[in-house]
């Protein structure tokens, strides 16, 4: 196995199609553009997504149980939008299954993602690190931002196999140390201003937020060590959303979720850095470049 041709190559872990271009698509649009190796790993089909387009609800996990293969389809065509031709499945397409929510018959079936071992799963994930060699990894925090199952396994095994890949002991081929890891991060004060632009457009919340603390996905702005701004790449991400029109419904600069809650598209991705050292900041004190300090 040999790593591409590119100096520069970027591996990200996602727990099911569309959550890559929530939380970074203007950065894989980005790095793609300059000639980065962008690799992103899908580690379920996406199965118990909630359809969002009533000719397809057929697809459904309660009816036809088909939504996974054409979640396939949609990330194929959010990749292009961004620019990236290297999208893998976590030991391959359909190896773990959508978990769904905690507490829920699909969270308990043995083929879900949730009850998979992590070195087992992790496994998998060790040989493309050992393939590629990325520098610099994106996986979620601990809690995989709002405590989806698949969302905390996925930063579960992100983070495992980045251990054992450095493991000279471990498994077959060359060991392979990341140099930098981030977690992505939403700063509260960026979840409070698309509170406040929804309300200025006269967009009622869709749900009671007494308080932004309140949401889980959300950390403190001082935790933000990084961030990418869309700049040229926001037109490439709003195309790589709209290609999911079976989870997500986009209007101007707001999209929403099957849960019908108001977001604004990011056009700054924020990422809290974990593992290795910071490169030079900017003004506000961050990296704008999640190769800071890597370069040549």
């Amino acid at each position: 196995m040999t790593a591409p041709a590119s100096p520069l190559r970027l591996l990200l872990v996602h727990a099911h199609p569309d959550d890559e271009v929530i939380n970074n698509g203007a950065s894989m649009a980005r790095y793609a553009a300059e000639g980065v190796h962008v690799t992103l790993v899908t580690c379920t089909l996406g199965e118990e997504g909630e359809v969002l387009v009533p000719e397809l609800a057929h697809l459904a996990a309660d009816r036809e149980d088909a939504l996974g293969p054409h979640r396939m389809t949609e990330i194929a065509d959010s990749m292009k939008a961004l620019g990236v031709d290297d999208q893998r499945w976590l030991g391959g397409p359909g190896r773990y299954r959508d978990s769904g929510m905690m507490g829920t018959a699909p969270n308990e079936r043995p083929d879900s993602f949730w009850q998979a071992d992590v070195d087992e799963a992790a496994s998998h994930l060790v040989e493309i690190v050992r393939e590629l060699r990325p520098q610099v990894l994106v996986a979620y925090d601990e809690i995989g931002g709002y405590g989806h199952p698949d969302h905390i396994q996925a930063h579960r095994v992100a983070m495992r196999a980045a251990e054992l890949a450095a493991d000279p002991a471990y498994g077959e081929g060359e060991p392979w140390g990341i140099s930098k890891i981030y977690w992505n991060a939403v700063p509260r004060s960026v979840i409070k201003e698309s509170f406040d632009a929804l309300t200025a457009q006269g967009k009622e919340l869709p749900f009671d937020i007494v308080d932004v603390d309140e949401l889980p996905f959300v950390v403190d702005d001082a935790l933000i060590t990084t961030g990418i701004e869309a700049g040229e790449y926001l037109d490439a991400k709003v195309a790589a959303l709209k290609a999911y029109p079976t989870q997500i419904a986009t209007d101007d600069t707001f999209f929403a979720l099957s849960n019908n809650v108001g977001q604004s598209i990011m056009t700054i991705e924020h990422y809290r850095l974990v593992k290795g050292e910071l490169g030079e900041r900017n003004g506000k004190g961050h990296e704008t470049d999640l190769f800071a300090g890597l370069r040549g």
